[in-house]
């Protein structure tokens, strides 16, 4: 469905990541390249790659680019070093799980390889590095379009469907989570509708979703977030298919702060919600939702609107990033390996486990 591509790796061992750059769209569509871990973690810090699952695929990634610094090392410094820059890169944003699991999964392959491989040499630790992180590409693009069959069905012949925030190709190296059972409808036929929220503070709705939408091909509908509650009322939301950052034991789902908000209204109007996400953002450490780590970000994003001064100043500002919607709101959790309706602890295990 897309005619781009969010983030890729670019040559061999000594390459580069090179990233759509999304505090750019939809005014201009640019790419960056990241040659140093430093160099990502700012571009992760400040959004310039989004959403779960990229994050997690970009980490990989990064890891390649700290193994680039290695030189001479010996191979137990070397592991040393790649445990390091892990941990520096796991501080870039702490509420999306994937970007600690695709770390810890690195480090293991650099664990695995000096252990199996005591006398090899750095560059060879480095192709097996970029061997793993381009395995966690491909099992990303692959988890995409598993989620779209999964959760095609859910999308209504004739009807609308409400998005909030970005859970499309550019929140992945694939289609999407919440965007794959639409991209998906959309191929099988169908016809349908998509109102997206534009996503206070940073407009991830209206600036992203709705492009990839319009790329796409897709009826799309930009609304205000204060809008969404009047649509349901007036019975033009047949269901809402969202993402998440991070998924409980119980089914706890964290997403863009305002999903909550969504899920008790779709509640109260007796409307499906439905919360696409992969395997890897499930975080079965932590037994619900009260656990799961809040990113607070900077309070000019909510005072500043393009660099303009909206609010008083030294106003107090409250900006958490995320906030978690509770599983009895959720309809179904869709993953690439089956749906969880009615999500329990007891469920997700049989599926995810």
């Amino acid at each position: 469905m897309k005619n781009f591509t969010t983030l890729q790796w670019k040559g061999d061992i000594d390459g580069c990541l090179e990233l759509t750059d999304q505090r750019k769209l939809p005014a201009q569509f640019i790419t960056i390249q990241c040659k140093t871990p430093e160099q990502l973690f700012d571009a992760i810090k400040t959004l310039a790659v989004r959403g779960a699952p990229a994050i997690g695929v970009a980490a990989a990634f990064g890891i390649c680019l700290a193994a680039q610094q290695l030189d001479k090392s010996k191979l137990s410094d070397a592991v040393r070093r790649i445990e390091q820059q892990a941990d520096f890169l796991s501080k870039s944003r702490p509420t999306a799980v994937n970007l600690f699991w695709a770390l810890e999964r690195m480090k293991k392959t650099a664990h695995d390889f000096a252990a199996e491989n005591p006398g090899a040499a750095i560059d060879d630790l480095r192709q097996c590095l970029l061997t793993e992180a381009r395995k966690i590409y491909a099992q990303d693009v692959q988890m995409c379009h598993n989620i779209g069959i999964n959760g095609e069905e859910f999308v209504p012949v004739g009807g609308s469907v409400l998005t909030h925030c970005n859970a499309g190709a550019l929140a992945t190296a694939g289609d999407g989570t919440a965007l794959a059972p639409i991209f998906e409808a959309q191929r099988k036929g169908k016809k349908f509708k998509v109102y997206v929220d534009e996503t206070r503070p940073l407009l991830q709705g209206a600036r992203l979703t709705a492009w990839e939408l319009q790329q796409a091909g897709i009826d799309t509908t930009l609304i205000c977030d204060n809008m969404a509650g009047a649509l349901m009322k007036d019975g033009k939301i047949n269901a809402v298919f969202v993402g998440a950052d991070r998924i409980a034991a119980n089914g706890d789902a964290a997403n863009k702060i305002g999903t909550y908000s969504i899920s008790v209204l779709a509640k109260e109007h007796k409307i499906p919600f439905y919360v696409a996400a992969p395997s890897s953002t499930f975080d079965l450490k932590l037994q619900n939702g009260s656990q799961i780590p809040i990113e607070q970000r900077p309070a000019e994003e909510i005072a500043c609107f393009m660099n303009v001064q909206i609010a008083p100043p030294n106003v107090n500002v409250y900006n958490p990033a995320f906030d978690v919607t509770p599983a009895e709101n959720i309809t179904a959790i869709i993953t690439e390996k089956g749906v969880i309706r009615c999500p329990t602890e007891e469920k997700i295990r049989q599926i995810i486990v």
